[in-house]
Protein backbone atom coordinates (compact mmCIF):
# COMPACT_ATOMS: atom_id res chain seq x y z
CA UNK A 1 0.00 0.00 0.00
CA UNK A 2 2.80 2.08 0.55
CA UNK A 3 3.74 2.01 -3.47
CA UNK A 4 1.88 1.31 -6.51
CA UNK A 5 -0.07 -2.12 -6.38
CA UNK A 6 0.37 -3.51 -10.63
CA UNK A 7 -2.28 -5.84 -9.70
CA UNK A 8 -4.73 -7.27 -6.32
CA UNK A 9 -2.94 -9.04 -3.63
CA UNK A 10 -4.61 -11.16 -0.82
CA UNK A 11 -4.41 -12.99 1.82
CA UNK A 12 -6.62 -15.38 4.16
CA UNK A 13 -6.10 -15.47 7.91
CA UNK A 14 -7.02 -17.46 10.91
CA UNK A 15 -6.28 -16.75 14.79
CA UNK A 16 -4.56 -19.09 17.55
CA UNK A 17 -5.50 -16.92 20.51
CA UNK A 18 -8.09 -14.43 21.29
CA UNK A 19 -7.15 -10.95 20.48
CA UNK A 20 -8.33 -7.12 20.82
CA UNK A 21 -8.25 -4.99 17.87
CA UNK A 22 -8.82 -1.14 18.38
CA UNK A 23 -10.07 1.03 15.74
CA UNK A 24 -7.93 4.42 15.26
CA UNK A 25 -10.11 6.56 16.94
CA UNK A 26 -10.08 4.43 20.27
CA UNK A 27 -6.82 5.13 21.11
CA UNK A 28 -7.81 6.94 24.57
CA UNK A 29 -9.38 3.13 25.54
CA UNK A 30 -5.80 1.46 24.83
CA UNK A 31 -4.82 1.27 28.65
CA UNK A 32 -7.86 1.02 30.46
CA UNK A 33 -8.33 -2.25 27.65
CA UNK A 34 -4.68 -2.85 28.31
CA UNK A 35 -5.29 -3.33 32.21
CA UNK A 36 -8.19 -5.22 31.66
CA UNK A 37 -7.11 -7.89 29.27
CA UNK A 38 -5.47 -10.71 30.26
CA UNK A 39 -1.53 -10.96 30.16
CA UNK A 40 -0.04 -13.15 26.73
CA UNK A 41 -2.99 -11.75 24.76
CA UNK A 42 -2.34 -9.09 21.97
CA UNK A 43 -4.08 -6.14 22.45
CA UNK A 44 -3.57 -3.50 19.20
CA UNK A 45 -4.79 -0.74 17.59
CA UNK A 46 -5.22 -0.78 14.17
CA UNK A 47 -4.78 2.24 11.32
CA UNK A 48 -8.60 1.88 10.41
CA UNK A 49 -11.24 3.18 11.73
CA UNK A 50 -14.47 1.39 12.86
CA UNK A 51 -15.24 0.04 16.27
CA UNK A 52 -13.17 -2.83 18.40
CA UNK A 53 -12.85 -6.24 16.92
CA UNK A 54 -12.50 -9.74 18.86
CA UNK A 55 -10.90 -11.50 17.09
CA UNK A 56 -9.93 -15.40 18.01
CA UNK A 57 -10.18 -19.00 16.60
CA UNK A 58 -13.70 -18.41 15.96
CA UNK A 59 -12.63 -16.25 13.15
CA UNK A 60 -11.67 -16.44 9.88
CA UNK A 61 -10.03 -12.93 8.31
CA UNK A 62 -8.85 -12.30 4.60
CA UNK A 63 -7.20 -9.04 3.16
CA UNK A 64 -7.56 -7.53 -0.13
CA UNK A 65 -5.27 -4.81 -1.96
CA UNK A 66 -6.64 -3.22 -4.97
CA UNK A 67 -5.18 -1.14 -7.03
CA UNK A 68 -7.51 1.95 -7.09
CA UNK A 69 -8.81 1.20 -10.98
CA UNK A 70 -9.49 -2.45 -10.18
CA UNK A 71 -14.19 -3.06 -10.97
CA UNK A 72 -14.48 -3.97 -7.47
CA UNK A 73 -13.82 -0.47 -6.37
CA UNK A 74 -15.78 1.53 -8.99
CA UNK A 75 -18.98 3.10 -7.95
CA UNK A 76 -19.77 5.08 -4.61
CA UNK A 77 -17.78 4.18 -1.59
CA UNK A 78 -20.32 1.83 0.41
CA UNK A 79 -20.01 -0.40 -3.35
CA UNK A 80 -16.28 -1.33 -2.57
CA UNK A 81 -17.75 -3.77 -0.25
CA UNK A 82 -20.39 -5.58 -2.53
CA UNK A 83 -18.06 -7.97 -4.66
CA UNK A 84 -16.07 -9.29 -1.12
CA UNK A 85 -19.36 -9.74 0.53
CA UNK A 86 -21.13 -11.73 -1.97
CA UNK A 87 -17.65 -13.90 -2.82
CA UNK A 88 -18.61 -14.86 0.96
CA UNK A 89 -22.13 -15.43 0.74
CA UNK A 90 -21.50 -17.77 -2.36
CA UNK A 91 -18.45 -19.25 -0.49
CA UNK A 92 -20.65 -19.85 2.71
CA UNK A 93 -23.83 -20.93 0.59
CA UNK A 94 -21.80 -23.86 -1.25
CA UNK A 95 -20.29 -24.92 2.40
CA UNK A 96 -24.60 -24.95 3.85
CA UNK A 97 -24.53 -21.78 5.58
CA UNK A 98 -27.63 -19.71 4.83
CA UNK A 99 -26.51 -16.27 4.28
CA UNK A 100 -26.87 -12.85 2.07
CA UNK A 101 -24.84 -9.53 1.14
CA UNK A 102 -27.02 -6.81 3.03
CA UNK A 103 -27.99 -3.66 0.85
CA UNK A 104 -27.46 -0.17 1.18
CA UNK A 105 -30.84 0.50 1.30
CA UNK A 106 -31.30 -1.95 3.77
CA UNK A 107 -29.02 -1.33 6.20
CA UNK A 108 -31.23 1.36 8.51
CA UNK A 109 -34.00 -1.23 8.72
CA UNK A 110 -31.85 -4.37 9.67
CA UNK A 111 -30.48 -2.15 12.48
CA UNK A 112 -33.56 -1.45 13.95
CA UNK A 113 -35.11 -4.46 14.16
CA UNK A 114 -31.70 -6.19 15.74
CA UNK A 115 -32.35 -3.64 18.62
CA UNK A 116 -29.79 -1.23 20.37
CA UNK A 117 -26.68 -0.72 17.88
CA UNK A 118 -23.09 -1.14 20.24
CA UNK A 119 -21.38 1.45 18.24
CA UNK A 120 -18.14 0.87 20.11
CA UNK A 121 -17.75 -2.66 18.49
CA UNK A 122 -17.24 -3.69 14.76
CA UNK A 123 -19.54 -6.10 15.06
CA UNK A 124 -22.12 -4.21 16.94
CA UNK A 125 -24.05 -2.34 14.28
CA UNK A 126 -24.57 -3.26 10.27
CA UNK A 127 -22.84 -1.50 7.28
CA UNK A 128 -23.62 -1.67 3.51
CA UNK A 129 -23.36 -5.30 1.84
CA UNK A 130 -22.19 -6.83 4.95
CA UNK A 131 -22.68 -10.62 5.37
CA UNK A 132 -25.96 -11.70 7.49
CA UNK A 133 -28.11 -14.81 8.13
CA UNK A 134 -31.44 -15.16 5.86
CA UNK A 135 -33.80 -15.43 8.57
CA UNK A 136 -33.06 -13.26 11.49
CA UNK A 137 -30.40 -10.15 9.81
CA UNK A 138 -27.74 -10.52 12.27
CA UNK A 139 -23.92 -10.26 11.34
CA UNK A 140 -22.01 -13.11 10.04
CA UNK A 141 -19.37 -11.39 8.02
CA UNK A 142 -17.73 -7.43 8.72
CA UNK A 143 -16.20 -5.96 6.44
CA UNK A 144 -14.03 -2.88 6.95
CA UNK A 145 -11.80 -0.57 4.48
CA UNK A 146 -8.26 1.09 4.35
CA UNK A 147 -7.80 3.68 1.24
CA UNK A 148 -4.46 5.34 0.64
CA UNK A 149 -3.11 6.68 -2.36
CA UNK A 150 -1.64 3.69 -3.84
CA UNK A 151 -4.98 1.72 -3.37
CA UNK A 152 -7.52 0.17 -1.37
CA UNK A 153 -7.62 -2.56 1.32
CA UNK A 154 -10.50 -4.68 2.24
CA UNK A 155 -10.47 -6.53 5.22
CA UNK A 156 -13.12 -9.10 6.08
CA UNK A 157 -14.12 -11.14 9.16
CA UNK A 158 -16.30 -14.02 9.34
CA UNK A 159 -17.53 -15.92 12.73
CA UNK A 160 -16.92 -19.69 12.36
CA UNK A 161 -18.33 -20.50 15.51
CA UNK A 162 -19.74 -18.10 18.47
CA UNK A 163 -16.89 -15.39 20.00
CA UNK A 164 -16.44 -15.08 23.45
CA UNK A 165 -18.07 -11.71 23.21
CA UNK A 166 -17.95 -11.38 26.78
CA UNK A 167 -14.07 -11.03 27.00
CA UNK A 168 -14.36 -7.88 24.10
CA UNK A 169 -17.31 -5.89 26.84
CA UNK A 170 -15.04 -6.62 29.63
CA UNK A 171 -11.75 -5.20 27.53
CA UNK A 172 -13.54 -2.15 26.53
CA UNK A 173 -15.56 -2.19 30.04
CA UNK A 174 -18.98 -1.92 28.76
CA UNK A 175 -20.46 -5.58 30.40
CA UNK A 176 -24.04 -3.97 30.35
CA UNK A 177 -23.79 -4.61 26.16
CA UNK A 178 -23.12 -8.43 26.40
CA UNK A 179 -26.60 -9.49 25.27
CA UNK A 180 -26.75 -7.31 22.46
CA UNK A 181 -23.66 -7.82 20.86
CA UNK A 182 -24.92 -11.28 21.11
CA UNK A 183 -28.29 -10.33 19.71
CA UNK A 184 -26.51 -8.66 16.47
CA UNK A 185 -24.64 -11.54 15.91
CA UNK A 186 -24.29 -15.02 14.31
CA UNK A 187 -21.64 -17.70 13.39
CA UNK A 188 -21.69 -20.42 11.06
CA UNK A 189 -21.87 -23.08 13.58
CA UNK A 190 -25.11 -22.18 14.98
CA UNK A 191 -26.93 -21.21 11.37
CA UNK A 192 -25.59 -24.88 10.13
CA UNK A 193 -25.70 -28.77 12.02
CA UNK A 194 -22.44 -28.71 9.28
CA UNK A 195 -21.13 -25.50 9.19
CA UNK A 196 -17.50 -25.71 7.96
CA UNK A 197 -14.22 -25.75 10.68
CA UNK A 198 -11.96 -22.58 9.81
CA UNK A 199 -9.73 -23.84 8.23
CA UNK A 200 -12.03 -25.91 5.76
CA UNK A 201 -13.97 -22.69 5.11
CA UNK A 202 -10.36 -20.39 4.99
CA UNK A 203 -9.39 -23.07 2.16
CA UNK A 204 -12.39 -22.06 0.44
CA UNK A 205 -12.11 -18.54 0.64
CA UNK A 206 -8.60 -19.26 -0.99
CA UNK A 207 -10.33 -20.94 -3.90
CA UNK A 208 -12.56 -18.53 -4.58
CA UNK A 209 -10.14 -15.18 -4.08
CA UNK A 210 -7.34 -16.76 -6.37
CA UNK A 211 -10.34 -17.82 -8.96
CA UNK A 212 -11.87 -13.44 -8.92
CA UNK A 213 -9.19 -11.79 -8.61
CA UNK A 214 -6.68 -14.31 -11.28
CA UNK A 215 -3.94 -13.88 -8.75
CA UNK A 216 -2.32 -16.01 -6.03
CA UNK A 217 -2.17 -15.62 -2.13
CA UNK A 218 0.50 -13.33 -1.43
CA UNK A 219 1.93 -12.43 2.00
CA UNK A 220 -0.03 -9.58 2.00
CA UNK A 221 0.61 -8.00 5.57
CA UNK A 222 -2.81 -8.11 7.22
CA UNK A 223 -4.92 -5.36 8.77
CA UNK A 224 -5.89 -7.04 11.84
CA UNK A 225 -9.15 -8.92 12.22
CA UNK A 226 -11.93 -7.11 9.74
CA UNK A 227 -14.92 -5.11 11.27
Amino acid sequence: MQAPLPAPRWRVWTFDAPAVVLGCAQRQHLEAARARWPQGWELLQRPSGGGAVLTGPWMVSCSVALPPTHPWLQGRLPDSYRALGELHVQVLQQLGVPSRALPGDEVAAGNARLGPVVDWACYGSLAPWEVVDVQQGRKLVGLAQRRQRHGVLLVAGTLVTPPDWALLCQALGQPQDLAAVQARTVSCAQLSPSAPSAAHLAQQLRGALQAALGVQESALAADAGGC
